[in-house]
């Protein structure tokens, strides 16, 4: 027969929560910008490699929601709400505005890059941060920033010059 053992539940101290909050809700913000602008460079993208860059930012939005997803759920896993709501993502995004209408790929692929780096650095300050703090978060952070890097360079070999 299997001993099965199981984990007392305790509860999170809420300063740990609420230190993970202040780090991963930047990110769920800048997530979802980019997840929703995304979007719209894809249906406005235009020139050379239009249809390889198109189903690259469906790609980018689809990674952008997931991560944004995971992000916001070890938030709220630790007892705390998050604000993903699309009027306060136009409130409180740090990333770059999309240049709006049609677009070249080169100005669109420099735009989002913009974006994913204005991510990218929320996550920097993420992983520093939530490494004493909570180790379980810090990995959420790193998970996304490693994926995140790597839509990064997909995108920028379509424009990158040598």
């Amino acid at each position: 027969m299997t001993d099965i053992r199981t984990v007392p539940q305790t509860s999170t101290d809420p300063d740990v929560a609420a230190g993970v909050a202040q780090f991963l809700s930047p990110v769920v913000i800048g997530l979802t910008a980019l997840g929703v602008d995304g979007k719209q460079a894809h249906w406005h993208v235009r020139g050379p490699n239009f249809q390889s860059v198109h189903e690259l930012l469906d790609m980018v939005v689809d990674h952008a929601r997931d991560y944004a997803d995971t992000a916001a759920e070890r938030v709220v896993a630790l007892g705390l709400p998050i604000d993903a709501r699309i009027q306060s993502i136009a409130q409180n995004t740090t990333t770059p505005a999309l240049t709006p209408g049609f677009q070249s790929t080169d100005r669109l692929i420099e735009e989002i890059i913009a974006e994913i780096d204005a991510v990218l650095y929320d996550l920097r300050i993420a992983v520093t941060e939530l490494g004493t703090l909570d180790p379980v978060s810090q990995d959420v952070a790193i998970e996304i920033s490693r994926a995140l890097d790597k839509d990064r360079w997909f995108l920028f070999a379509h424009i990158a010059s040598s």
